[in-house]
């Protein structure tokens, strides 16, 4: 789930926070597309004419998106800090000596592909998934906070707006990834 490369271009992999989308990419995709919607109805807005989109939000519910946005920033950098400190415990001691006793195995030929190092395969397996246990509860924190975020961003929008906002995010998402496929192919032909 961390890196979902089976169904994801090389191109979206790299863009990838925790699993998925960063929280506050559905900000900066609410400004682009209300940006370019208020742009397209200027002369609807003169008149007093309003067509219901992300171009029609509201100073109230701006000022509710920025408050929100405010709160998602500060729990994604909380969940970014937390995964960082998680991630230095790869090169901690237990792994360190592991990997150093597996070695010496290998240097000195005492069969550890033929599995004669149980004890330490046991070990090995044991520090890979308690490592794994707390990728797992990160990965869970950062779904939460885009469900959380995305719900909320929702519930301030009118449902004319709200659906306009999906479709642009799965607009955004569709052709990223049409893109980044497109790119992993001629990348793939050029080597052969």
């Amino acid at each position: 789930m961390l890196s979902p490369s089976s169904w994801t271009s090389t191109f979206e992999a790299a863009f990838l926070w925790i699993g998925g989308w960063r929280p506050t990419m559905a900000f900066h995709l609410l400004y682009s597309k209300s940006g370019i919607q208020l742009e397209n109805q200027l002369y609807h807005l003169i008149h007093g004419l309003g067509k219901g989109d992300l171009g029609d939000l509201s100073p109230s519910q701006l000022v509710r998106i920025d408050k929100l946005q405010a709160k998602t920033v500060k729990e994604e950098k909380n969940i970014s800090e937390k995964m960082a400190k998680y991630e230095g415990t790869l090169a901690d001691s237990c792994m360190v000596k592991l990997t150093h006793m597996v070695s010496e195995m290998m240097r000195r030929g005492d069969g550890y592909e033929e599995g004669v190092g149980v004890e330490v395969e046991v070990e090995v397996e044991l520090a890979m998934e308690l490592k794994k246990e707390r990728l797992k509860e990160m990965l869970r924190r950062a779904d939460d906070l885009r469900l959380k975020t995305l719900k909320a961003l929702i519930d301030i929008m009118t449902p004319s707006q709200g659906v306009h906002y999906l479709i642009a995010a799965a607009e955004l998402h569709l052709r990223i990834h049409e893109w980044g496929k497109v790119r992993d192919g001629k990348r793939l032909s050029s080597l052969t």
